[in-house]
């Protein structure tokens, strides 16, 4: 890989507030990613799980469209082609054409406007903590089954969503591919979300040396399901370098790949790995 390519480039995380009206969260999504740009100088933009939808079973049945033909892709299409920027479109409620199956799933759109990648979550979230969160997106929800990365400006970004932060596995193939940078859209909750949200961040930047972003909505206390909140961006330190507190903001962080190059190189786990004895690769299908 081209080094001269490897400079970064400046993310921006939105936190944003979800409602009910599924047209007012696009219209504010909307201009939030402006805002970001204009005011910030961000050249990628990440948008929250769910960001279109209230999160739930209920809810994604009701606000799925298919992609990319419906009206938020189309949406995020335009503003990314507008602006000149990178965009990962957070999730939506996927509707497939070809299945009627429902998807959680994540958009990544390029700087001309056009579909770089989508992910589909592959872990779905049941849990069942007595006294805590009971929850099953298998009620309605299909996992997805591959993996999904992108270029941006000279590094390798590999997507997962939520749940997903709990499988250092998937990471690690991530991480085999070459990827300097994970992003999740996320919403934790107000048990799981204070005991393991920063954990997780931390924990998969460790494994793979990697920046991680993990881009949650605004909590909003009245929500069927309330979200934790804190948006962050960690590097491959494992060090938070900026968060959200619970309310909607945006935060943004300059992604440098020489960090990546470095803490690589000073701690070389990668090449250490005894694969004599232990391997995490990808199956065949």
């Amino acid at each position: 890989m081209n080094r001269m390519a490897r400079a970064g480039f400046r993310i921006a995380l939105l936190q944003l507030k979800v409602g009910a009206d599924k047209a007012q969260n696009i219209e504010n999504a909307l201009a939030k990613i402006r805002s970001a740009v204009a005011d910030k100088g961000a050249r990628v933009v990440a948008l929250p799980e769910c960001f279109n939808s209230p999160y739930g079973t209920q809810h994604f049945p009701a606000y799925a469209e298919e992609i990319p033909s419906g009206e938020t892709s189309r949406s995020l299409a335009a503003i990314a082609k507008e602006l000149g920027i990178y965009l990962i479109g957070g999730t939506i409620p996927e509707k497939c054409r070809t299945d009627s199956k429902l998807y959680n799933t994540c958009t990544v759109w390029s700087p001309e406007g056009s579909l770089l990648a989508t992910y589909r979550k592959i872990h779905l979230f049941d849990i069942n903590i007595p006294g805590g969160i009971t929850f099953r997106e298998s009620d309605v929800l299909t996992g997805g089954s591959t993996l999904a990365t992108v270029a941006i400006d000279g590094a390798k970004v590999g997507l997962g969503i939520c749940y997903d932060m709990r499988f250092d596995e998937l990471a690690r193939l991530y991480r085999n591919q070459g990827c300097d940078m994970l992003i999740y859209p996320g919403a934790f909750n107000m048990k799981t979300g204070p005991l393991h949200w920063e954990l997780l961040a931390r924990g998969r930047a460790n494994d793979t040396q990697s920046y991680v972003a993990t881009i949650s909505p605004a909590r909003d206390p009245s929500a069927g399901y309330v979200a934790w909140g804190h948006s962050m961006v960690v590097d491959p330190w494992a060090k938070v370098v900026a968060e959200a507190n619970e309310e909607e903001a945006t935060v943004v962080a300059d992604v440098n790949l020489q960090t990546v190059d470095e803490v690589r190189a000073q701690i070389p786990i990668f090449s250490q790995r005894r694969t004599d004895l232990y391997a995490t690769n990808a199956l065949e299908k």
